[in-house]
């Protein structure tokens, strides 16, 4: 369990700060920018959150912040070599999770009519920010796979992030009424 009593530490004021195994890389690094990134899509998860009136939605969406902890944490903790095994005291994503993301997916389309255009992002409050969420996960993937080609991250993480925005995109379509609200995008309707 987790214990945070006080807050601020000072230990990052010199523009460094603290991963799970006890060493201290920059601020500016590719691996803090791919758990800021992480962390900024979790934050548009929350804010979908507030507009997604269906429990089980918001049921959803709450088991994937949590995921998304995991991700930072798996992210937070450099592997030796290319061991990614979890254990006790090493959180990583493991391939059940975007497993289960793949099994919603796949539910959550089920009662969708296939697309014949690509939709914009928006429509009901709620799709609109899940859109958002969509879009801060695919920023965060592209963080993760800039951090890839540097050092080695877990597979499965890289699986989580890709999934989870296919998930964002349909849930966002469930939300604008089954895809009945989608705004579909007329190519070249402006020239």
């Amino acid at each position: 369990m987790v214990k945070l009593n006080k807050i601020y530490t000072r230990t990052g004021d010199h523009g460094t700060t603290g991963l799970v195994d006890g060493s201290r890389t920059a601020k500016h690094s590719a691996r803090i920018a791919a758990i800021g990134m992480v962390d900024e899509a979790n934050s548009a998860i929350g804010l979908a959150i507030c507009a997604v009136q269906s429990e089980a939605h918001r049921a959803l969406l709450i088991r994937i912040q949590n995921d998304m902890f995991d991700l930072g944490a798996d992210l937070a903790t450099p592997a030796e070599g290319d061991d990614f095994s979890p254990s006790e005291m090493v959180l990583r994503i493991v391939p059940a999770q975007p497993e289960w993301l793949e099994g919603q997916i796949d539910a959550l389309n089920e009662a969708l009519e296939p697309l014949t255009s690509f939709v914009l992002p928006g429509g009901s409050e709620a799709a609109a920010r899940t859109h958002v969420a969509r879009a801060s996960t695919r920023a965060a993937e592209r963080a993760m796979t800039e951090l890839a080609g540097e050092t080695a991250i877990n597979p499965a993480a890289l699986a989580y992030v890709n999934r989870l925005s296919d998930l964002l995109f349909v849930l966002a379509r469930v939300l604008n009424d089954g895809g009945a609200a989608d705004v579909k995008w007329v190519p070249g309707a402006n020239r």
